[in-house]
This record gives structure tokens, C-alpha cells and sequence, in this order.
């Protein structure tokens, strides 16, 4: 019989939550910023930065984030590059996210309609100013669900960053289902703590679309 009890498990998961959170966050945050250079490339320079930035989207959709993320952590020690589970990580994730975002926010840009570019440019506004003042506050509202759901699977994905040796939530459960010798407990309580964080999301997500609507 094993020696931890249920509350054993779970409180040693929920001390794995905060680097979870933690390595979402920066993620999801170094995504934002890669994102938005490049789609800002892409809107003022369609035809010389169209085709590159593309080109970047295709390359991390389509190959698996894992493969990604064995690259990154074996690539930067092959370059002489001292680095730990926590970077590779957060770099893997951080352009993987890029490439999403990038893509979805482009397509909520276009997504605005036509006449509200047509009603811009009738205006004289500069680009950057018809962009900021007209397009981009609706894009945004419509950028929401999206941005929500790829939150929720950057959360999701944080649980790769276990196979290069991160501590996070899955790799919390795998130590803890070789010690206690339950992996159905530890598993199951894993993945309900998942459930939590990324319903929590979505919930936060539902609020703020109808904030915005107002």
C-alpha cells in the first residue's frame, strides 16, 4: 500500500501549477511581441515582408511542437549555448506561438470590412494612423476568441516542456506516479487540474468578449 495519501498527490501537483502558469505566461507574452513585429511587417510592407513572414508561419504549423522543442534544447547546446530546461522551453513555446498568433490576428485584421477601410482611407488618415485608429480597435474585438483559445492550448502544450526534464505539471505527475506507484491517480489528478486552469480561461475569455461588445 502506498504511504501518500490523495492529499499527498495533489498538494505536491499544486506546487507544480505556478511554473505551469509561470511558463505559459512567458510564452503566450513572447509570442505577443514576435507576433505583432511581424504582422506589422506584413501590413506596411506587404510585398517585400508578406512572403518571409508567411514562409515563418508554414514552418512552426507545420512541424511538431516536440520536434520544436528537441531543436531548440539540443540546437543551443551544439551552438555553445549554456542553457537550462526553463529557456528551451520558453523559447520553443514562445515562436510557436508567434506563428499563431501572427496568422490569427492577420486574419482578424482582414476580417474587418471593406467599407470600414474604404470609410479610413476617404479620410486622408497616414497608414499607421487609419491602422491604429480604425482597423486594429476592431480587429481586436474580434481577435478575442481566438486569442483565448490559443492561450488555452498554450497551457496545454506547457506539458511537452517535461520530456527535456522542465518540472511542470506533467512532469510533477510523472514523479509522483513513480513514487506512489498510482499513475491512474496521479494522471487523473493532473488532468483536472488542467481542466481547471484552462476552463478558468475560457471563462475570463467569455467575460471579456462581452466587455468589449458593450
Amino acid at each position: 500500500m502506498s504511504e501518500f495519501s490523495t492529499w499527498d498527490v495533489f498538494r505536491n501537483l499544486l506546487a507544480a501549477v505556478p511554473w505551469t502558469i509561470y511558463l505559459s505566461l512567458i510564452a503566450f507574452a513572447g509570442g505577443a511581441v514576435v507576433s505583432l513585429i511581424l504582422l506589422s511587417l506584413r501590413l506596411a510592407f506587404p510585398r517585400v515582408a508578406g512572403r518571409p513572414v508567411h514562409l515563418y508561419v508554414q514552418v512552426f504549423q507545420g512541424t511538431p511542437l516536440l520536434m520544436q522543442l528537441f531543436l531548440v534544447y539540443f540546437g543551443l547546446a551544439l551552438m555553445g549555448i549554456q542553457t537550462t530546461p526553463l529557456l528551451a522551453a520558453s523559447l520553443c513555446l514562445s515562436v510557436y506561438s508567434s506563428a499563431y498568433l501572427t496568422e490569427t490576428w492577420y486574419g482578424c485584421v482582414l476580417a474587418v470590412p471593406k467599407g470600414q477601410w474604404e470609410a479610413s482611407s476617404s479620410l486622408g488618415l497616414p497608414h499607421w494612423q487609419q491602422m491604429l485608429l480604425i482597423i486594429l480597435p476592431q480587429a481586436l474585438r474580434l481577435s478575442v476568441p481566438p486569442t483565448v483559445g490559443l492561450m488555452v492550448q498554450i497551457v496545454k502544450n506547457t506539458s511537452l516542456a517535461s520530456i527535456v526534464g522542465f518540472v511542470e505539471l506533467t512532469r510533477a505527475s510523472q514523479i509522483i506516479a513513480n513514487a506512489t506507484f498510482e499513475p491512474f491517480l496521479a494522471y487523473g489528478a493532473v488532468a483536472f487540474i488542467y481542466f481547471v486552469i484552462c476552463f478558468s480561461i475560457s471563462l475570463c475569455g467569455r467575460h471579456l468578449e462581452k466587455r468589449i461588445r458593450i
